[in-house]
């Protein structure tokens, strides 16, 4: 079912600037709404979900903003972040970790600095979710979502 047909009593839909608050801002809105449906076992995953797909939207929104959808749908959830961009989304591969990789990294607060560590966040939706997917909407943009068990 898409969101366009789901009964608006059932229907989170809201836009966001692609801002730091932007998370925090999904998260107080979803939380509401999960308690509604007796889903508070689940917030925590639903809560990490919405953080890695609105993190990752922003940061490839073209036009600086991002859109977030949730409704019940049977014996699920369905959570999606929209943004502006056709780029897909890239899982790096999951790999192990070493003691090397848990060091401190005196560089790790610098402005731009990348450790290398990232890339973590789709992996965590897959399994977390009951299946996941990309959705282009012409003529351009996407829906990255979730369906998550209630």
């Amino acid at each position: 079912m898409s969101a366009d047909v789901v009964a608006a009593s059932n229907l989170l839909d809201h836009s966001f600037l692609a801002a730091p608050t932007a998370v925090g801002e999904v998260r107080t809105l979803l939380g509401p709404r999960l308690a509604s449906w007796r889903m508070v076992a689940r917030e925590s995953d639903v809560f990490l979900i919405a953080a890695e797909l609105v993190t990752n939207a922003m940061a490839v929104a073209p036009d600086g903003r991002v859109r977030v959808q949730c409704w019940r749908e049977g014996p699920g959830l369905v959570l999606r972040v929209w943004d502006g961009s056709d780029e897909r989304p890239i899982a790096r591969p999951v790999a192990a970790l070493t003691l090397a990789d848990i060091e401190p990294d005196a560089k790790a607060l610098d402005p731009g600095h990348d450790d290398g560590t990232g890339g973590w966040g789709l992996p965590i939706v897959a399994a977390l979710s009951l299946r996941c997917g990309v959705d282009p909407t012409p003529p351009h943009g996407k829906w990255v979502w979730s369906v998550v068990a209630c």
